[in-house]
């Protein structure tokens, strides 16, 4: 009888890096990678050179909301609850140069701003402040500005805001500007 010696079978590796390499470029390009959303703010733009970009702002037109570690909501210097925000925005950005607003049922507020042009919200927290306590009172702010340009989108132009067009979008946004500055205050050990 003949002996018959196998031999092991050789796979050709010259072509695995080359699958390899398809693989990969095939997996780069269908995959779609979810990018994160955060709270979408238009920053100021740069100050030219040898020009002082800090404007001259009036007291009046400063609303100063702030949020403590202990998470206590104060407006100027008044403790609120997060359910009084929105209205308190509302009042003070529409005040239009009245000594009254519609959101006061005809109370005078001789601390609302002169213009919405010119109201200026400043969220200040504390570096211990729960990011959640943060985020709603962001949203309640953004809240009482979206309700100020829905209700001049429906006085104006007899529109909500979705059927409004990009130059009429414009124009709403210019009457109610978004302005928020915010502001992290550190604590000193």
């Amino acid at each position: 009888m003949k002996s018959f010696r196998r031999q092991s079978a050789s796979v050709n590796a010259g072509s695995m890096a080359d699958i390899a390499f398809l693989l990969l470029i095939f997996f780069l390009m269908t995959t779609t990678i979810s990018a994160d959303k955060g709270i979408l703010r238009k920053l100021p733009g740069e100050c030219p050179p040898n020009q002082i970009c800090s404007d001259n702002l009036a007291e009046r037109n400063l609303l100063r909301i702030s949020i403590n570690s202990d998470q206590e909501i104060m407006i100027e210097d008044d403790a609120v609850k997060i359910g009084e925000i929105q209205e308190l925005v509302k009042a003070f950005v529409d005040n239009n140069g009245k000594s009254y607003c519609t959101y006061c049922d005809g109370e005078k507020l001789p601390n609302a701003s002169d213009h919405p042009k010119d109201a200026v919200i400043s969220l200040s927290h504390d570096a211990m402040t729960k990011y959640e306590v943060f985020i709603e009172v962001q949203d309640e702010i953004t809240k009482a500005y979206f309700d100020l340009r829905q209700n001049y989108a429906k006085d104006v132009f007899n529109k909500s805001p979705e059927e409004l067009s990009k130059k009429e979008l414009k124009q709403v946004k210019k009457a109610y500007p978004f302005i928020v500055s915010d502001v992290m205050v550190k604590r000193s050990n």
